[in-house]
């Protein structure tokens, strides 16, 4: 990629329990109110981001559209829903030649746990079983929906996911193997097999009757982790500086992505440093050509205490208490929706770098973040099982 050459992020779409589209995303962001409904799970009462009717009608329309579509998983049709969003506001046309990347850490979750009782219960599963079970379900189905003409990649690298994939949508374009890609993530575990993991750990919210009952960075010491579901996806292209100069809006531009591992020392896999932090943030950082500073940061934080604590040290490690940006999350709003998760940290920036503030936390937590200032250089985390972690930063403004 030549020096006057940039990846940018030209059109996204999402569902979520936020919303469907712009509008109610935007809307909810604006009211600044948890999405939280409360579900029974094993008789116990239990917090879950799920989608709301007006997102919910948006997928059964879906559904209706093709036969095939019926038998497809939740996961799968919150991105073709998305996906279309993403492509519509970037101006792809119809059949164009796009590189998609949609992860996911779990996949197929209820159709494999439904599969699998019906597998239990008769020692046999319907023929579908297979193919609607498969992780690359999400991207192919994607790719047909819209008539794309390219590679076709799913993965799934835990909570990492959705950076890995725009990391990969990143090195496409800049190598000149791709001109358009889709990346992003979707999920769907609101599932009893799910949840039930999550419980097994012991870091699921118990505050079912809480106005945020995931509170990241909580002062209780207190894990309260919320699973919560949804699909985002972006529609990346490279340009020059004399293209985007002559854009009527400021550009959202992917500067950099950072990647680290770390030998792992717990069940989730992170160290009480937060080493695999620290390492994504500083490649991050060495691989922007940008020597602005970084005017906010949205965290990995899923509101469990190692978890959060590791991410706070990490980062006063790397920028020092003195110099930190401010902080901020949108998993009290939607909980962690674990591969897509970052997906949903994306589209908070974006709407952060198009001037809409920065939400504070709404109840106390154990580090004061600095006063927001105007955003136009972002920082972007997400970490998962097995040690993993990953840093983005994105940023707007004329060249």
């Amino acid at each position: 990629m030549s020096e006057q050459e940039y990846i940018v992020i030209k059109g996204h779409g999402s569902i979520s329990p936020l919303g469907y589209n712009p509008d109610t995303v935007a809307a909810s962001y604006a009211a600044g109110q948890s999405a939280f409904q409360n579900q029974e799970y094993q008789e116990i009462i239990t917090p879950l981001g799920a989608l709301g009717e007006a997102a919910e009608k948006q997928l059964a329309s879906l559904v209706q559209e093709k036969k095939a579509y019926q038998n497809l998983d939740r996961s799968v049709l919150m991105a073709i829903w998305a996906a279309r969003q993403a492509v519509a506001q970037a101006g792809w046309p119809a059949g164009s030649e796009v590189g998609i990347n949609i992860g996911s850490s779990r996949g197929a979750t209820a159709l494999f746990e439904n599969y699998l009782a019906e597998f239990l219960t008769s020692g046999q599963v319907p023929a579908p079983t297979s193919p609607v079970t498969t992780l690359g379900n999400i991207s192919s189905w994607v790719g047909n929906d819209l008539q794309a003409d390219g590679p076709v990649i799913s993965h799934s690298v835990t909570c990492s996911t959705t950076l890995q994939a725009i990391a990969n949508g990143f090195a496409w374009l800049k190598s000149g193997m791709a001109t358009r890609f889709l990346a992003g993530g979707s999920e769907a575990p609101l599932t009893p097999f799910t949840i039930a993991q999550m419980k097994a750990i012991g870091i699921y919210s118990p505050d079912n009757q809480a106005s945020f009952p995931c509170r990241p960075l909580n002062t209780e010491k207190k894990n309260t982790f919320v699973l919560g579901e949804g699909a985002a996806i972006f529609a990346l292209e490279k340009t020059s500086a004399a293209e985007l100069n002559k854009l009527n809006e400021p550009p959202i531009i992917i500067e950099s992505v950072g990647f680290a591992t770390e030998a792992i020392p717990s069940k989730t896999g992170i160290s009480k440093e937060g080493l695999h932090f620290q390492k994504a943030v500083q490649n991050a950082l060495q691989q922007s050509a940008n020597a602005a500073p970084i005017d906010l940061i949205i965290l990995h934080a899923p509101g469990t205490v190692a978890g959060d604590a590791a991410e706070i040290r990490a980062l006063q490690t790397v920028f020092d208490e003195d110099h930190l940006p401010p902080l901020t999350s949108n998993k009290w709003l939607i909980g962690h929706t674990l591969g897509a998760s970052a997906a949903f940290s994306l589209e908070y920036a974006i709407h952060l770098l198009q001037n809409t503030a920065p939400l504070s936390f709404p109840y106390p937590t154990f580090l004061t973040s600095k006063p927001f200032k105007p955003v136009n250089r972002i920082l972007i985390l997400a970490a998962g099982f097995g040690g993993n972690a990953a840093a983005v930063i994105l940023s707007t403004g004329k060249l």
